[in-house]
């Protein structure tokens, strides 16, 4: 099996590219368009901000190609945002895979600090993303913006408020957390990604 992690401006292609090898798995980072339609499985990370973003991925021509992969994609935190339709973040529009805006967080409490950093729980899940998950289970979140509850949620994490934790539709699948960064529980999740 070929895996691809796309490569563009994220700070998170290395840690993604050393957990799938902890699973085995050799994947190649590239940008290289034969290469992504070629490979059985895509990953698109994401650490950074949406609107520059954007603008990469329009300049490259990675936006189109992204929409127009046909087998299983999963996007990673940032990633997720990008494949909905508008950002608060820069007031970017997204891939439009997901017909879905994301927000940004607004504290109620004090406690209550922006960026959400740190572990937390995901429950609701219903993807093939968490086969065998039979209770709520702690992965590891950074990020200030959010996707709220929607049709093509598939986990949910409360923090502030309800959120989506997890999308899918489709071919694509998305979490707003790290599997790369979630210990067991992420490599659980990378591996049923791998056997979609």
């Amino acid at each position: 099996m070929s895996i691809a992690i796309i490569k563009y401006n994220a700070g998170n292609i290395r840690s993604v590219d050393h957990a799938l090898r902890r699973l085995g798995v050799e994947p190649v980072i590239t940008a290289d368009e034969n290469m992504l339609r070629r490979c059985d499985r895509v990953i698109f990370p994401g650490v950074g901000e949406a609107a520059t973003t954007m603008e990469f991925l329009r300049a490259s021509g990675l936006d189109l190609l992204i929409k127009n992969l046909k087998q299983p994609v999963l996007g990673i935190c940032l990633g997720m945002q990008l494949m909905c339709l508008h950002s608060e973040e820069g007031d970017v529009d997204g891939l439009g895979i997901f017909d879905a805006d994301v927000r940004r967080f607004h504290s109620c409490r004090h406690e209550d600090k922006v960026p959400h950093m740190g572990w937390n729980t995901i429950s609701h899940t219903k993807s093939p993303l968490f086969e065998g998950f039979e209770q709520e289970e702690y992965v590891y979140f950074v990020h200030s913006y959010y996707v709220p509850l929607h049709p093509c949620t598939v986990a949910v994490t409360d923090y502030i408020h309800p959120f989506s934790a997890a999308l899918h539709r489709d071919n694509f699948y998305a979490t707003q957390f790290h599997p790369e960064k979630s210990g067991s529980v992420g490599e659980r999740i990378l591996r049923n990604f791998l056997l979609l």
